[in-house]
């Protein structure tokens, strides 16, 4: 995060990979209720994420503070900035409801969540997702699972006018083995796989990588276990005060990949919207008002 001093739970989610499995326990059960969830005792903590004493104490020094009390320290001071900051100063959002409707709750999470899941994208690496899915030298496999196979059909619906040689897999499919017969050194996957992890998308995203193929994945705070088989992985924060996941964080980046790749692809890309669209006219599939 340039210019910005990394919050607790950028750190937490930067050093993930380098936590012991108790270590990680403890690190997703803090993101779950983030930032409220370090704020009690540290045996409090411990009970909550089930883990020992000891091991909170050694995550708290992983991640470059004395000790619990230093810890809870910065955690409430970011509880300060973050009253100060303009938008969490808004009265409401929807004027006509209180600003304890859940109109304006979910809405301050929302935003809270892309401020933090941009936070997390390096715009390098996004760049470089970018161009690997307009280039057309290599086949582009586009995944999704029970629930994201939403984002994974808007991806391909769009990647499917902007570019050729692109297939849509959907791994809840017992048929989807038969797609990696055709896989070549070099393909490209866009992998989605939120919590909870599915054991299919999994096997697919270790047979595909076995196989040489270049894996994009779409993941949450958590991240995925195909995060350590893919070339680049972007987190997207999704909790919000429902019993179900946000989509929003990763639908912003899936739009703004969309719109990035377009623009790279778009003198092919023009010639097969125009292509497209004559067919749309034969067939008559939208009404026209002229």
């Amino acid at each position: 995060m340039s210019g910005e001093t990394l919050t607790i739970s950028d750190r937490i989610q930067k050093g993930l990979d380098d936590l012991t499995r108790a270590e990680r326990q403890l690190a997703h059960s803090i993101l779950e209720n983030y930032p409220a969830s370090g704020l009690g005792p540290l045996s409090a903590l411990a009970k909550d994420a089930n883990v020992s004493g000891p091991t909170v104490a050694r995550m708290v020094q992983k991640l470059g503070f004395k000790g619990y009390p230093e810890f809870q320290a910065e955690l409430r001071e970011e509880l300060k900035a973050k009253v100060k900051n303009p938008i969490a100063k808004h009265d409401t959002w929807a004027e006509g409801a209180p600003s304890e409707h859940l109109l304006n709750r979910f809405t301050d999470e929302v935003i809270e969540n892309i401020r933090h899941t941009l936070g997390q994208i390096d715009p390098n690496d996004f760049d470089a997702a970018c161009r690997t899915c307009a280039d057309t030298n290599h086949h582009l496999y586009i995944v999704g699972g029970r629930i994201t196979h939403t984002l994974a059909e808007y991806l391909f619906l769009h990647m499917q006018l902007i570019r050729p040689k692109i297939t849509h897999v959907q791994s809840t499919s017992n048929a989807w083995p038969h797609y990696l017969l055709d896989v070549e050194d070099g393909d490209v996957f866009v992998i989605f796989d939120m919590r909870r992890y599915e054991n299919n998308t999994l096997k697919l995203a270790e047979m595909a990588h076995a196989k040489g193929a270049r894996l994009i994945l779409f993941t949450d705070q958590w991240r995925s276990p195909v995060h350590h088989l893919a070339e680049i992985s972007f987190s997207s924060r999704i909790v919000v005060p429902s019993a179900w996941d946000s989509a929003v964080s990763p639908l912003l980046l899936l739009e703004t990949m969309i719109s990035t790749v377009q623009g790279l692809t778009w003198g092919d890309t023009k010639d097969r919207m125009e292509a497209l669209e004559d067919m749309f006219d034969q067939t008559k599939l939208f009404r026209k008002f002229t």
